[in-house]
């Protein structure tokens, strides 16, 4: 099996929330894409907007036009996503996709490293570090495309989930 990477497609402005939905839904009716196509991203940045003035913060696509995906290349799949509708085609020279590199990847908040952690979802952990600091919890869920671990923590005296890095938890 190939290793997955990351691409760029292009899509028509404003397509790009549809396109993520057309790729996500091909994706939960092809089961076999599923392991080949692991996730699909519109990166988004939070901005501070003066309206009236009034100050409301606001997403707005950092890439207008683009969407990420990662994917392990191959006929299959790249015929898949160029034929989802509102693709314009793959960001590379003709039609060869070219994957981002680590140095790309940096700024995005993605990282492409695995990392090896010693605990999984079920079991009981400590906060090292963060602001959450010295808080135990169980995994709730594990994201190793963000490297993080969602954990209930006990808030207001209600369970609520956080998401915490890899980095900043430890194993009881």
């Amino acid at each position: 099996m190939a290793e997955a990477k990351w691409y760029v497609v292009h899509t028509y402005s404003g397509y790009e929330n549809k396109v993520k939905a057309n790729i996500e839904k091909t994706i939960e009716n092809n089961k076999h894409l599923a392991e080949q196509i692991l996730e699909v991203r519109v990166p988004l940045e939070d901005v501070v907007e003066i309206k009236n003035g009034v100050k409301r913060t606001v997403q707005k696509k950092l890439f207008p036009g683009y969407v990420l995906l990662n994917m392990e290349m191959n006929d299959d799949t790249w015929y898949v996503v160029r034929n989802t509708r509102g693709v314009t085609g793959f960001v590379g020279p003709g039609s060869k996709p070219i994957p981002l590199t680590d140095a790309e990847m940096k700024p995005l908040g993605i990282k492409s490293e695995n990392l090896m952690v010693d605990f999984a979802e079920g079991d009981s952990i400590s906060v090292v570090a963060g602001v959450w600091k010295d808080t135990v919890g169980v995994v709730q869920r594990m994201d190793y495309g963000k490297q993080t671990a969602t954990i209930n923590v006990e808030l207001f005296g209600r369970e609520t989930p956080v998401e915490i890095g890899f980095a900043e938890i430890r194993k009881l």
